[in-house]
């Protein structure tokens, strides 16, 4: 049985995982950076570059044998080539050509925008479902906000993405300037749901232009009007001492310093990312005629992006890979090998990392 072992390394997570012919995921193995960034509010390249390294070698063998296999089960060896932050990217896709070269396994470069979309491909493989193409792929991340027309295959066209924040991005910038861990997202998403979504007028994104494309930066900019407009000054400072004493809080100690008018306003940011993200989607089905829509990435974990997918709003069904296959992973970078595996399309050691591969 061929075996693919997958390795990531594109932003702040190391990962390794074995995957049999791109569906059964033997062994995956994620290791945070998330205690180094999060003093400093996001990823510092050169520190996510040096964990990296100091991680790369205990991951891959604690994949290795969780999947209980040798060197001499694997069939090819594929690493994510791009898009990323380039130092890390050159950790992985490096300690790749290394083992290609001494173990003589085929080499495959994936795209990570392709990645994620397999992810979600490999999980409707292990429940029995066959999600029907053509379809819509959003990619919504803290690095990118993408959104896709998969006519199935190889082959993608991009119909729309993000002019400058990233949709995670924006969580994550937003988490900061009110006071709370990083990353952001789960902690909004989590408290939005004790907030009136309808108490703060927070702007939708007025944009000329493609109208598939997104824009977070003015609605990262209200928010920051809003928190200059309340003097919160002495709320914020008692998160930030929070955090001090305790790296991790719970929903209820992040509670007990958040007033009713923050959860306010951090539910009505959700609402407003959600539904920039599915109006979006909802013309671009339209205009296509999709069939399905994959929606994928770190922000494919929002408990509010997931309730209003599977609100009937959209004309096609929504597929969303599990909490695990939506950050970034190694299995989804080795189930979108797969497919080039089984044509013979390999690549040699002049592979590049590349900051801003295209998918297309």
């Amino acid at each position: 049985m061929p075996y693919i072992l997958g390795i990531e390394t594109s932003c702040d997570e190391t990962a390794a995982a074995v995957v049999a012919r791109g569906g059964e995921v033997l062994s995956s193995v994620v290791a945070s950076q998330v205690s180094t960034h999060g003093k400093y509010g996001g990823v510092v390249p050169e520190l996510a570059s040096r964990e990296h390294l100091r991680a790369i070698v205990p991951v891959v063998r604690e994949a290795m044998e969780e999947a209980h296999a040798s060197w001499a089960d694997l069939s090819a060896i594929a690493a994510t080539a791009g898009p990323g932050l380039v130092g890390s990217l050159l950790v992985g896709l490096t300690f790749a050509k290394g083992v290609s070269v001494v173990r003589r396994l085929p080499l495959i470069g994936v795209n990570h925008l392709e990645g994620h979309i397999h992810a979600v491909v490999l999980d409707a493989r292990r429940t029995g479902e066959a999600i029907e193409t053509p379809a819509l792929a959003l990619v919504a991340s803290g690095g990118h906000t993408h959104l896709f027309l998969w006519p199935g295959g190889e082959h993608y066209r991009l119909l729309g993405k993000t002019r400058d924040d990233a949709a995670g991005e924006a969580y994550d910038k937003v988490a900061k300037l009110l006071g709370f861990s990083y990353p952001g997202g789960p902690v909004l998403d989590r408290l939005a749901e004790y907030g009136d979504a309808d108490a703060v007028a927070l702007p939708m994104a007025k944009m000329k232009g493609n109208p598939l494309d997104f824009s977070f930066s003015g609605l990262k900019t209200a928010v920051l009007r809003w928190v200059q407009s309340k003097n919160m000054e002495e709320e914020i400072a008692r998160r930030r001492e929070l955090l001090r004493c305790n790296p991790r809080p719970s929903v209820e100690e992040w509670l007990r310093v958040t007033p009713r008018a923050t959860l306010d306003v951090i539910a009505a940011f959700q609402r407003i990312v959600v539904e920039e993200l599915l109006k979006r989607v909802e013309r671009a089905a339209e205009e296509t005629g999709a069939r399905a829509v994959i929606i994928a990435g770190g922000v494919a974990c929002n408990a509010g992006l997931r309730r209003a997918a599977h609100s009937g709003r959209l004309s096609c069904p929504a597929y969303f890979p599990t909490p695990h296959l939506s950050t970034d992973n190694a299995a989804m970078i080795a189930a979108a090998a797969w497919p080039r595996f089984e044509r013979g399309e390999f690549d040699d050691l002049s592979l590049k990392a590349q900051a801003n591969l295209a998918l297309a």
